[in-house]
């Protein structure tokens, strides 16, 4: 079994829409198991599985009702126990989601704590009294509105930084602490090699709970999120020491890894000091490169972001990443042609390349109406801020229901699933489908791409080209990406050899260290 020093890819699997086995119109456990030759022929090394342990969903698992159990929507713990074999049987890594900063409120922990003010279990969550008759500070939730919720039995307020279902653990609690290790331990021992850790950065708040300040740059609600600046209710005092507690666990075992979820706020500072914090917390934690979301196509200051992450994360392994369950998709967010080179780029960086489920084919947002809508963050159902449009089947071939599923999937496929899917781009040679298999069997067998350093090529012409330097023991390969939608010509450093591209050959020229590439071209270079 290869380790996670081999691993150049992981790929994000939402288990509700990947396939469906048992016909209810909801993916299984089963359904991924199914699918993991495919994965395997994808050149994919690991895999990361978003929630499926009982919960009631009002957040589609992220609120957990039981960290040890598997919701019957998804299967049983045979069926992840068959998955997890046959993935390594395939060499394929097995990473989950933990959930540590709150729980579902039919969580037993959360019954027994709110059930009198000196139950043992009060303490796992945040009760306080109001002041002056209202919440006992400012702060918001991610779902709207604010972040405590009264409780008429016990005549106190709980915190919730997301849906009043998910009240929030109190990490202050040394016991909340030894119970997360514990569930960790219990999938290491199951035999799960790593853990995606969710919003992290409520793991530690201040301990006076003082107001957020107000952000003056914000001109909506002022009730809104936005309205505040996020400097008391996150990312505490005792923020790296709880998740450096956290990540020790993997040092009980040999070659586990955790990848934590977090979003850096420019409200705060700098934002690569926000990811030394968490990348300098343990050689096997580090966190994901999320700043492709911000849509900026800018091929400068690209480049600044890539190097100011490696430089953070220099001590760990980086895990850069496009997109995920909770961002609108790389297609429908940059188009076609430019979400195709951002991936070449992507799948080429140091570290381990992300890959959310049906990015590999382009998939786009699914097309729904607000009658579809079943993400409890959608206000009133509103389709433009649904999650749920990032969430719609996998679209494997062009049958009606895109060969997700025998019964209707329970949000519609997207209407371009007849020419958008996973049978059509296998038999197509430049299909993006072929271009990932391509370039993650590059990532496998060449070291260079593995392990090479990463340096900035100056002064590649007009400021339209991205120029990326890979060098490992005198070898070396470029990556060039053309952020203009016109072709672009610009000096590159030395002769080398094309080794792959998002478009044909033909349309590419090299000559006397000059290189003229076409709008939103990507290309790799190796020197022979």
């Amino acid at each position: 079994m290869k380790t996670w020093q081999d691993v150049v890819s992981l790929y994000q699997i939402y288990p509700r829409s990947f396939l469906d086995t048992d016909g209810d119109g909801i993916g299984d456990l089963n359904g991924i198991t199914e699918k993991l030759d495919y994965l395997s022929w994808l050149n994919i090394d690991s895999i990361w599985i978003s929630p499926f342990f009982t919960s009631p969903l009002t957040d589609f698992g992220y609120d957990i009702a039981d960290y040890r159990s598997i919701d019957p929507t998804f299967g049983q713990m045979e069926d992840f126990q068959a998955l997890l074999k046959k993935a390594h049987d395939l060499d394929i890594k097995v990473m989950i989601d933990l959930v540590p900063c709150h729980t579902s409120d039919q969580h037993p922990w959360f019954q027994e704590s709110r059930s009198s003010r000196d139950n043992p279990k009060r303490d796992y969550y945040i009760w306080r009294d109001g002041k002056d008759n209202r919440e006992p500070n400012n702060w918001r939730s991610l779902s709207g509105g604010s972040s405590w919720e009264f409780d008429e039995l016990t005549g106190q307020f709980y915190l919730h930084s997301f849906l009043k279902t998910q009240p929030d653990l109190n990490w202050d609690n040394p016991e909340v602490r030894a119970e997360m290790k514990n569930i960790v331990r219990f999938w290491f021992d199951l035999g799960v090699d790593g853990m995606r850790v969710d919003a992290i950065w409520g793991i530690s708040k201040d301990p006076d709970f003082k107001d957020d300040s107000p952000n003056p740059d914000f001109y909506g609600n002022p009730d809104d999120y936005g309205a505040f600046i996020h400097d008391h209710c996150k990312m505490g005092p005792h923020f790296q020491e709880y998740l450096q507690e956290l990540a020790s666990v993997c040092d009980e075992y040999n070659d586990k890894q955790m990848v934590f979820e977090f979003y850096p706020d420019d409200k705060l500072g700098d934002i690569y000091h926000q990811y030394s914090q968490i990348l300098t917390v343990h050689p096997k934690a580090s966190a994901f490169f999320m700043e492709y979301r911000d849509n900026e196509w800018h091929a400068k200051n690209i480049e600044k972001k890539i190097d100011n992450y490696l430089q953070s994360a220099s001590s760990t392994t980086p895990f850069f990443c496009i997109g995920n369950h909770d961002q609108p998709r790389i297609a429908s967010r940059l188009g076609e042609e430019r979400s195709r080179a951002l991936s070449l780029l992507n799948l080429l960086t140091p570290g381990i390349s992300v890959v959310y489920y049906g990015d590999e084919i382009g998939m786009m947002n699914g097309e729904l109406t607000a009658d579809d809508i079943q993400d409890n963050f959608s206000p009133a159902n509103s389709v433009v801020d649904s999650r749920d449009l990032e969430r719609t089947p996998m679209q494997w071939n062009d049958s009606q229901f895109a060969g997700f599923s025998s019964a209707k999937p329970w949000l519609p496929v997207n209407e371009d699933h007849t020419k958008i899917n996973v049978d059509n781009e296998k038999i197509a040679n430049n299909s993006l489908l072929n271009m990932h298999r391509k370039l993650l069997k590059l990532r496998q067998t060449l070291p260079i791409l593995k392990n090479g350093d990463l340096s900035i090529v100056e002064n590649t012409g007009n400021g339209f080209i991205l120029g990326l330097k890979r060098e490992l023991v005198g070898q070396r390969a470029y990556i060039f990406i053309n952020f203009a939608d016109e072709k672009q010509s610009f000096s590159i450093p030395e002769n080398a050899k094309i080794i792959a591209s998002t478009h044909s050959v033909d349309l590419i020229t090299a000559e006397n260290l000059q290189m003229t590439i076409p709008g939103y071209c990507g290309v790799l270079l190796i020197v022979q």
